[in-house]
């Protein structure tokens, strides 16, 4: 049975052009993440088509060698099960990742997901983006910065913006409502040092929902104002002064 579930799987990432290697890191992911997900809430998304689908192509997808050229480091902000940082990592192997997350329980079963797949190149932190990226270690140090179904546009910019150097970028992933979003965040982005924005619209196989990801590129530093801290993040939306 879980011979046919994977056949699925492969056949839904056909188009992406994977290596066999590749798909056996995805097929492994894929089992750890349905094993652990048995003690811990990591997906609601469990059968095999709805999984590589929603959230391995989803993830890969979004990546673009001619607007990301350049980009070696990269840090995924509230990773939770490891999308997209783990996929885009099995896609593009030459990736260095640090994935950050503030769930200890998460970053020990993604600890366990590297060493058993044997991704070189990747770390995984335990820890709060507003805290961290107050650190020299994480702070603007990063040539992309990705984020995934984590938060509203206005709220995620404030935590991953800071991590980008000057000239990288920020990718957000979003669902149909994303140029409301956009809207509402265009004010925060500029504030944080966000300047060129460009949005990918599309959907996915066999899907009818719209979906794009923007990506922001980072103009000027963050000034040492910013992040706030998350109670302030989330109940005070940042806005342009007169």
């Amino acid at each position: 049975m879980f011979a046919e579930m994977m056949k699925m799987i492969r056949a839904d990432l056909a188009s992406l052009n994977l290596d066999d290697g590749q798909l056996d890191r995805l097929e492994k992911f894929y089992r750890l993440v349905i094993e652990q997900n048995r003690v811990m809430n990591l997906t609601t998304i469990t059968e095999p088509h709805e999984f590589a689908i929603k959230h391995i192509v989803d993830s890969v997808s979004a990546w673009d060698d001619e607007l990301l050229r350049g980009v070696e480091r990269v840090a995924d902000i509230g990773t939770g099960a490891g999308f997209p940082a783990v996929p885009l990592k099995i896609f593009r192997p030459k990736l260095r990742f640090t994935l950050i997350d503030s769930l200890n329980k998460r970053v020990e079963f993604l600890r366990r997901v590297v060493a058993e797949l044997e991704l070189d190149g990747v770390e995984v932190i335990h820890g709060r983006a507003e805290e961290l990226a107050r650190q020299k270690t994480f702070r603007e140090r990063f040539d992309a910065v990705t984020s995934r179904a984590v938060a509203r546009l206005n709220i995620l910019a404030e935590y991953c913006l800071p991590f980008v150097k000057v000239g990288g970028v920020f990718m957000a992933w979003k669902g149909k409502n994303f140029r409301e979003e956009l809207d509402e965040a265009r004010a925060a982005i500029k504030i944080l040092g966000g300047g060129r924005i460009s949005i990918r619209e599309g959907s996915l196989p066999t899907l009818e929902d719209k979906r794009a990801v923007i990506y922001v590129d980072k103009q000027k530093a963050t000034s040492d104002k910013f992040p706030r801290r998350e109670s302030v993040i989330r109940t005070k939306q940042l806005e342009m002064r007169n």
